[in-house]
């Protein structure tokens, strides 16, 4: 790894907080990581004590907001910063629907602030230069029963949600095209794993169930989502940033797919068996709810790319990734 230093945006959220743990605790980096974070409702910075006091003349937070052009200005000059990877975004898509005015505020205007201050500050670009930018498989819309989502699969979003992230996709790589920037985007499936913040189904669930309350499940339950482990994705990132092709995109997938109730129904018979209980005793509180706006049917995505020519693939068989969530929910947030 080329990069001395590292700004991650949205550190704090879930998939920032573990990236920054993969790099310290996984790899060989030896250099400086800048953090900064909003530090909205589902970014903690007490996810990272344990790192500020491992790492603490490695490590750098900032209470900052993408949006703020000028703080960004103010960072770029105190820090020489190599290497992005651009996390921060609000990402949960039913907020998207009842508000999405925040979405189009951090999701494009945050991440063209980052692109302009890279235009900027990196005007003599040094060749280990690199700007990744973390996106979803959203932006493609929606599947049928069969078939994946592929690099050059069109964008179809169906959500203010992945319509502010395909938005932000295209303006990265329209500042490659125009302006020779070192970017490269990943596109990655549902992650699941430690310090997801319990909105998204699975933590979701897990909570609900410490606490014996409804667990709700869209429709019929019978949309399906790939799914990925969140260190596996790090890893991926990882690899992406040290030895991926500027100005190309990278799909991660799990290779996972579940039903929404199937997988409920899975969550339900581990949470019950960690606790002790019967394998079913969760299940009478499935409760289906009217189902989500404009809800798509399916995604599934093809990693072929990033598995022949940077030679990744899923460490983390799903019944293990699933049982090391559970636990780690447990362990945080049950009231024995």
């Amino acid at each position: 790894m080329s990069c001395k230093t590292i700004l991650v945006t949205g550190g704090c959220g879930f998939i920032g907080t573990n990236f920054i743990k993969y790099v310290f605790y996984d790899t060989d980096f030896d250099g400086i990581i800048i953090n900064i974070d909003k530090l909205t409702y589902a970014g903690r910075k007490e996810n990272l004590i344990d790192i500020e006091t491992n790492f603490k003349e490695r490590y750098i937070f900032k209470k900052l907001d993408i949006c703020d052009f000028a703080a960004l200005e103010d960072l770029f000059t105190q820090y020489k910063i190599d290497c992005i990877v651009h996390f921060a975004a609000e990402s949960h898509v039913d907020k998207s629907i009842t508000g999405p005015q925040q979405f189009i505020y951090t999701n494009i205007i945050g991440t063209f602030n980052l692109l302009e201050a890279i235009r900027k500050y990196w005007a003599c670009s040094e060749s280990n230069n690199r700007f990744i930018h973390i996106s979803t498989d959203e932006v493609y819309g929606s599947l049928g029963q069969e078939g994946y989502f592929y690099e050059s699969s069109c964008y179809n979003p169906r959500s203010p949600y992945s319509a502010s992230k395909a938005s932000s996709d295209h303006l990265v790589m329209s500042y490659y095209y125009t302006y020779n920037l070192p970017v490269i985007i990943t596109n990655c499936s549902n992650n699941y794993g430690p310090y997801q913040y319990p909105e998204k189904l699975i933590p979701l669930m897990i909570l609900n169930m410490l606490k014996e309350k409804p667990l709700p499940v869209y429709g019929d339950g019978q949309n399906v989502r790939d799914w990925l482990y969140v260190k596996d994705h790090c890893e991926a990132i990882w690899l992406v940033l040290g030895n991926g092709k500027v100005g190309e995109k990278y799909n991660i997938g799990g290779e996972n797919e579940w039903r929404n109730i199937d997988l409920v129904n899975y969550l339900c018979e581990i949470v019950a068996e960690k606790l002790g209980k019967h394998r079913d005793y969760f299940k009478k509180y499935i409760t289906f709810v009217k189902d989500r706006l404009g809800h798509d049917k399916r995604y599934a995505i093809n990693c072929d790319k990033i598995k022949k020519e940077l030679n990744w693939s899923q460490r983390t068989p799903f019944d293990e990734g699933i049982s090391n969530t559970v636990e780690w929910y447990i362990k945080k947030y049950w009231n024995r």
